[in-house]
């Protein structure tokens, strides 16, 4: 598809283009503000996550000086006949719980550092504060529709100007739908039409052409992954033949529903062969890829057993 477009960009002139053009600059200014405002934000969080970490910090120096001073009171006390047995005990617990509070103080100070490091190398950012925009159509869907509402107005213009070509050289009036399409009747005009009609012809005959090898490939990669070449008979109805059928007349025949949502399997000759696969996947199942995968596993297995 992208070489389609390719193909229609290197025709159109230079004053086609620039319309396309100030629009993605546009765009692409648009994305570079929703940038910088992005970046400002996670900009603004990095500061408030590194006040976080320095106020662990100091909390945890806090804690380390009155840690010290505690095991110097504790020295202190036994150094005193005054102080009694259960203060030292009291001011042992007092150290333990203090020593705890740290082990999770810095446990946290390291999750912090950690969150900060992402926020600073992923460019995370806060949902909580952060909204995310997704657009509805995405460029690539908006510019496949504008090509196929030009291609559809390229060949109502090749109608009327067949028809008025036809008109000019049969010598008649030109007709009243005809009219705006030229009031002209020289040699020189008819030739110009002449040379746009061949040209919107050659664009729909490249497209067709490109199409119809797209068309080819697809097919050949379903028959190559899944196993099964897929052949439309009459409307509404295909046939399915595996790789691995031993019969070239080994086919299925499934047959599509009015909306197209419900498929149904066809009596043939080989399907009266795979009674079994047909009662356990379609009829307690009701599962076409199950049923399909089953067959071709028995199709391969009886190969490889022979």
């Amino acid at each position: 598809m992208r070489a389609i477009l390719e193909s229609y960009d290197s025709e159109l002139t230079p004053s086609e283009h620039s319309p396309q053009l100030s629009r993605r600059m546009r765009e692409a200014e648009e994305m570079v503000q929703k940038l910088h405002a992005h970046n400002t934000e996670l900009e603004g969080q990095l500061s408030q996550v590194l006040e976080e970490v320095g106020n662990h910090k100091q909390r945890a120096e806090m804690l380390e000086v009155e840690m010290k001073v505690l095991k110097s009171q504790e020295c202190t006390a036994e150094q005193s006949t005054v102080v009694t047995k259960e203060e030292v005990d009291t001011l042992r617990l007092k150290i333990e719980e203090l020593e705890a509070e740290r082990s999770k103080l810095e446990e946290e100070n390291r999750s912090l550092e950690m969150k900060l490091e992402k926020l600073t190398v992923q460019g995370d950012y806060d949902p909580s504060r952060t909204k995310v925009l997704h657009l509805s159509m995405n460029p690539a869907s908006l510019a496949k529709q504008q090509r196929k509402e030009e291609q559809q107005q390229l060949q109502e213009e090749c109608e009327r100007l067949r028809e008025l070509v036809r008109v000019l050289e049969g010598g008649g009036a030109i007709p009243g739908n005809l009219e705006g399409v030229g009031g002209f009747q020289s040699p020189q005009e008819v030739a110009e039409l002449k040379k746009q009609v061949e040209s919107a012809e050659l664009k729909n005959q490249r497209l067709k052409e490109v199409f119809q090898t797209k068309i080819q490939e697809f097919r050949k990669v379903c028959y190559t992954l899944t196993g099964y070449q897929i052949d439309i008979t009459t409307e509404n109805q295909y046939r399915l033949t595996s790789i691995y059928a031993e019969h070239q007349g080994d086919c299925l025949l499934f047959k599509a529903s009015s909306s197209g949502g419900k498929m149904q399997l066809l009596e043939t000759e080989f399907s009266r062969t795979i009674r079994e696969l047909i009662e356990l996947h379609l009829l307690r199942q009701d599962s076409i890829p199950a049923f399909l995968s089953a067959l071709t596993l028995d199709l391969f297995s009886r190969q490889t057993i022979a």
